[in-house]
């Protein structure tokens, strides 16, 4: 029978440079651990990471026990925390915004509190600042993927975000994600 699977969630920041994706994965895989699921991307001049990575036990422990020479090693901070694999609910249907505005403070607040006192979770979310190529206005677009629960009446929920939308001049759309 197969050893029982762990999962620790690894997040890592750092100066930008190539060969920090090569080093660490190398360092996760040679720890006998596999990445499960990951995000980076580059910030500013900064490097940022979070993986899933899943292992038996004691595999994991030891990449625990590892991350101050990793982090001496790669040039990075890096925080760790045991977690457990995610249980789906069935009774979540996955929609996606994508919402494009003039940039002004308090716009991901704005769409994280319309989504909060609904009770609907955000599971993914992307964000970016960027200059309209023909004008030069600062503009900001964002991309939330949500699970939004199979009891809400979608057509009432789309209707109140339209409204929202308006009210604080985002464009925008809700639609499900088609796979």
């Amino acid at each position: 029978m197969p050893a029982k699977k762990s999962y620790l969630v690894l997040s890592a920041l750092g100066e930008d440079r190539s060969g920090i994706v090569d080093q660490l994965s190398k360092a996760i895989l040679d720890l006998d651990c596999n990445i499960n699921d990951s995000r980076m991307t580059v910030l500013g001049g900064e490097f940022a990471i979070m993986l899933m990575i899943e292992g038996n036990w004691n595999s994991l422990a030891k990449l625990e026990s590892n991350c101050a020479l990793l982090e001496h090693q790669l040039g990075l901070k890096i925080m760790v925390k045991q977690t457990k694999g995610r249980k789906r609910e069935s009774d979540l249907l996955p929609y996606e915004v994508d919402a494009v505005a003039l940039d002004h403070p308090g716009i991901v607040h704005q769409l994280a509190n319309f989504f909060s006192r609904r009770k609907i979770n955000i599971e993914e979310m992307a964000t970016s600042s960027y200059t309209a190529v023909h004008t030069g206005t600062p503009m900001f677009s964002v991309h939330i993927v949500v699970s939004i629960p199979a009891d809400v009446h979608i057509a009432s929920l789309r209707e109140e975000f339209m409204e929202f939308c308006d009210a604080t001049n985002l464009d925008a759309v809700l639609e499900p994600i088609k796979l």
